[in-house]
């Protein structure tokens, strides 16, 4: 993965949707980086978040994660067209706090659509491209394992934006809730998804 940089990840959100560069602390830019190599199962993605603080200085906060579905749900789809891998692009106020499957606060897919590929071969190769599918899928942002760091996806991501490890995750949510407290109506949070070729 290369070298990133608060102003390269801004620059490449305006590319295709917007970025958030208020004079305002916690107007979060969340955002993922898909690594270009297509095979799966590795936590081999960031997930990150740009943002200004309460002294309004830009932040730059990024986390290991995987963008993609894991092996398992490649190998035994849930539906007939094949599992969800999500395209890259931005999805503007489509995640809201919420429960991830009755478990957990998490950031859920909860405010309109986002758009899928579906991988349906089972060969454990990520496929993207080809036809976009539209709608509601629970592509939630969440994390892997209870403790600790998670090293393999397997069963954590059907598709989801999962984080590897819980403590990060658990700072995400602490951004995302302090976003909530200095915006009280803004509780919903946009997320875009960028590619590795985008930020060389």
């Amino acid at each position: 993965m290369c070298v990133i940089t608060a102003e390269k990840v801004l620059a490449a959100i305006d590319t295709v949707g917007v970025s958030f560069r208020s004079e305002t602390p916690y107007d979060l830019n969340l955002f993922g980086i898909r690594s270009a190599d297509p095979v799966s199962n590795t936590f081999n993605d960031l997930l990150g978040c740009v943002y200004r603080d309460e002294q309004l200085a830009w932040q730059m906060e990024v986390w290991q994660a995987t963008t993609d579905p894991g092996l398992y749900w490649l190998e035994h789809p849930s539906r007939v067209e094949g599992t969800a891998i999500l395209v890259p692009g931005q999805y503007r106020g489509v995640y809201r706090i919420d429960m991830h499957g009755g478990a957990y606060p998490a950031l859920c897919q909860r405010n309109g659509p986002v758009k899928v590929w579906r991988d349906n071969n089972k060969d454990g190769i990520l496929d993207w491209g080809g036809p976009e599918y539209s709608g509601y899928y629970g592509i939630n942002i969440h994390h892997a394992s209870y403790s600790g760091t998670s090293t393999a996806v397997n069963k954590w991501s059907a598709g989801c934006q999962v984080i590897s490890n819980i403590r990060n995750f658990n700072r995400m949510m602490e951004l995302a809730r302090l976003q909530i407290q200095f915006h009280p109506t803004w509780e919903s949070f946009t997320y875009t998804l960028l590619t590795e070729e985008q930020m060389t």
